[in-house]
């Protein structure tokens, strides 16, 4: 179990530790949303947790068999809906893999994305649609 620790800091701010590391990050609403956007909002942080959980997950599977995953990268695009209620719709993802890899090896990695924690426990009603690129092979 990981505990966070979150205070609330006035004017839609708040600050957040990550009580085994100590590691402190802050959060503000965003300008569509009566906030400054000074720092990631929540649903940034959701976004990002998709993209990076998504690329761990790719890594560990890197590492097990054996292919190279170094300069991948992840971007995630967030797109909020505002019927019925204020919530995230969309999350697009593009997954980029710069290494030669074979068609096996995409085929794990894009498995291993595809069952991150992170993505397996969004609610089905958030988009995600992801998109591999690797690099052509020679």
């Amino acid at each position: 179990m990981v505990q966070m620790q979150i205070a609330y800091e006035g004017n839609l701010r708040t600050t957040i530790v990550h009580e085994p590391s100590g590691a402190r990050l802050i959060t503000d609403a965003p300008k569509d949303n009566q906030g400054e956007g000074q720092s990631f909002s929540p649903t940034d942080l959701v976004a990002s947790a998709l993209g990076s959980c998504m690329l761990t997950i790719m890594g560990i599977a890197a590492r097990n068999f054996k292919i190279d995953l170094a300069g991948a990268t992840v971007r995630v695009q967030k797109e909020m809906v505002t019927s019925p209620i204020r919530r995230i719709g969309k999350l697009t993802v593009d997954i980029t893999v710069p290494g030669k890899t074979t068609v096996e090896q995409q085929h794990k990695l894009r498995d291993a994305a595809m069952h991150c924690p992170v993505h397996k426990s969004l609610h089905p009603d958030v988009q995600t649609p992801v998109t591999f690129h690797f690099a052509p092979e020679e």
